[in-house]
């Protein structure tokens, strides 16, 4: 299929019959559910895995029915207790380097999707897990959840970005100290630090990220995705053209159809009906 023609998921499904690690489902209208589907060990990420997540974002990006993504892993334990290491063990040097770009650059792929991204984390989210949630544009976590990069505990280091992201959200400081030590963070403690933005019971967590991403699905699609273009692409700029870049971006909008509707919807005392 041409990765360039728009589809909708539920005209794709021969494409995911074949994936044996993961899900992706249209959860609710404008929502689609992903899960890491190997609950036996922990839904630990492989090669296999990365590649067929690949797949699937390859299809997000172009759905035209997904306006918002969440992302979990099945069972109660784990959202993803890290990269496989009984698949790691057996890599040379180049094949852990070639293993440590593909987890890059299908995070980065994730990262990058236009629509927002949800990590909901349900339990363990350990190293690739961890990696996996960072490059979610936000995260809802279960009051089990457990964070961490303890890739020092293995005689390696973080593969999957996770130096670079975890330092970003948490600091300098508290990242070093993360990563030099190995240690878990719990929800509440991932809270605080601003690792993620909300915690809820274990059973709570699907319906409280549901709602949040209905809430999101009623937006403009355009001005949610020149959004998150605007987060991403600002981050890293200094305040200045970060600023002007969004001064372009702010007059862009007002091209939209979606701008004349939200507007006049506002001044007529309605709600609007984005195209």
């Amino acid at each position: 299929m041409n990765s360039q023609v728009p589809v909708c998921l539920s005209e794709v499904a021969d494409e995911t019959a074949h994936w044996q690690n993961i899900l992706l489902e249209q959860h609710a209208e404008g929502i689609s559910l992903l899960t890491i589907n190997r609950p036996k060990v922990l839904n630990a990420l492989n090669a296999d895995t990365l590649a067929e997540l690949d797949q699937a974002l390859d299809l997000v990006a172009k759905a035209t029915d997904i306006r918002v993504l969440l992302i979990t892993g099945a069972g109660e334990k784990a959202f993803v207790a890290g990269a496989d290491i009984a698949h790691m063990r057996q890599l040379s040097a180049l094949e852990g380097k070639y293993f440590a770009e593909q987890g890059m650059a299908v995070f980065r792929k994730l990262e990058n999707l236009p629509v927002p991204v949800i990590a909901l984390v349900n339990g363990y989210a350990l190293g690739g897990g961890c990696e996996l949630a960072m490059s979610c544009d936000f995260m809802l976590a279960a009051e089990n959840a457990r964070f961490g990069q303890p890739e020092v505990n293995l005689g390696v280091t973080p593969g999957f970005g996770g130096s670079q992201r975890l330092t970003r959200l948490v600091g300098r400081g508290m990242a070093m100290e993360l990563l030099t030590t190995g240690r878990m963070m719990n929800a509440e403690e991932a809270q605080q630090r601003g690792l993620v933005n909300h915690v809820y019971p274990q059973a709570e967590l699907l319906g409280e990220g549901m709602k949040l991403a209905e809430q999101i699905a009623t937006k403009s699609r355009t001005a949610v995705q020149l959004t998150k273009q605007l987060v991403q692409r600002g981050q890293d700029l200094d305040l200045e053209n970060a600023c002007v870049m969004e001064s372009d971006v702010f007059g862009l909008s007002f091209s939209t159809p979606d701008r004349e509707e939200g507007m006049a919807a506002f001044l007529e005392g309605r709600k609007p009906v984005f195209s």
